[in-house]
């Protein structure tokens, strides 16, 4: 998996004026975003039910930094809950629909990955009090230069207390089995043996996805079974995946997926998703449990705020990103 995976859910400290505008009629007067879930008796069908029209959208811009810090806009967002469950219906635009993901191609003599990442959106919950959260966002536990001194990295929380709850939707990995990666966030360390150290954990059970590359590197190991129907057009599914025995029947031109994404199950599979590319916007909708049981999931009390951020990557595997200010979901009924 990506090295910087939720790198880019900063806070812009120096946003614009038309930014800040655009939250002064939606803030508690702290710069601090309010999104209220709405209650409804019946969840949604789906992105397109009628019930979500009677949810006023909260545009909730978005701003790049760095190399994109020309890079503005806005994620559409309406929360509803039921009794058991919440969901967030997201809209943002995107001139393009990435799902490439490093691709393989054959050119008739060599494979050569295929210039491309993929699509994402990220939301960070507070699953326990995380210092300054609330009024910095992400900006407090985001990823830093790798050369910084150990104690300034980030992408970490400061103390085994302190928790978050990350939900990230990815257009090439997550999406072939309408979920969103359910995550979260402590302080360092290194237990699956990465780049460097980080708090970034998955939650208990399986998920993510694996490369699909001979030892050397140098060209795919797995093809789509031909006994099989695949589940989804352009992915390939590690379960429908074979082992490649003769690479003579490619032919120039041929695609080959180089991230094939693992079937989810246990607490990395709460978070449910489905999406939608059309008229160059996105449309996720993500819903989960209020309450899941399990500790590495923020529990929503609908009688309590909760702080949060959202990240939008247009295709980025890395910290190419843009994203919110702080933000507080409230509950009405």
């Amino acid at each position: 998996m990506s090295k910087w995976l939720i790198a880019g859910i900063v806070m812009l400290l120096g946003a614009s004026l038309v930014l800040a505008a655009t939250y002064k009629s939606n803030t508690d007067g702290s710069g601090v975003m309010t999104i209220t879930a709405r209650y409804a008796k019946a969840p949604p069908a789906g992105m397109d039910d009628p019930a979500w029209q009677h949810v006023a959208p909260s545009q909730v811009p978005i701003a790049g930094r760095d190399e994109m810090a020309d890079a503005k806009g806005s994620v559409s967002t309406r929360v509803v809950y039921t009794n058991d469950e919440i969901y967030f219906l997201l809209s943002w635009e995107d001139t393009t629909c990435s799902i490439i993901k490093d691709s393989w191609q054959f050119d008739g003599m060599k494979w050569a990955h295929l210039k491309g990442d993929e699509d994402r959106i990220a939301l960070l919950f507070e699953i326990t009090r995380i210092n300054r959260f609330s009024s910095r966002g992400c900006a407090v536990t985001c990823h830093s230069p790798p050369d910084l001194p150990r104690e300034e990295w980030k992408l970490a929380t400061k103390s085994p207390t302190e928790k978050g709850d990350l939900w990230h939707w990815k257009a090439a990995r997550s999406s072939p089995y309408q979920h969103a990666d359910d995550g979260w966030l402590t302080v360092a360390g290194n237990p699956s043996g990465s780049y460097r150290e980080t708090g970034r954990r998955s939650d208990d059970g399986h998920g993510g996805d694996v490369k699909n590359e001979t030892p050397d590197g140098a060209r795919p190991a797995y093809m789509r079974d031909p006994s099989r129907k695949p589940a989804m057009n352009g992915f390939l599914l590690l379960e429908e995946a074979v082992l490649i025995r003769d690479y003579s029947v490619f032919k120039a031109g041929e695609v080959i997926p180089y991230r094939l994404p693992i079937k989810p199950d246990g607490s990395r599979f709460d978070v449910k998703a489905e999406s939608r590319y059309a008229d160059g916007r996105w449309t996720v909708m993500l819903h989960r449990k209020l309450d899941t049981g399990h500790d590495d999931d923020v529990a929503f009390n609908p009688s309590k705020r909760f702080s949060f951020a959202i990240a939008v990557f247009d295709n980025s595997g890395s910290n190419h990103s843009k994203t919110t200010r702080a933000l507080v979901l409230v509950f009405k009924r």
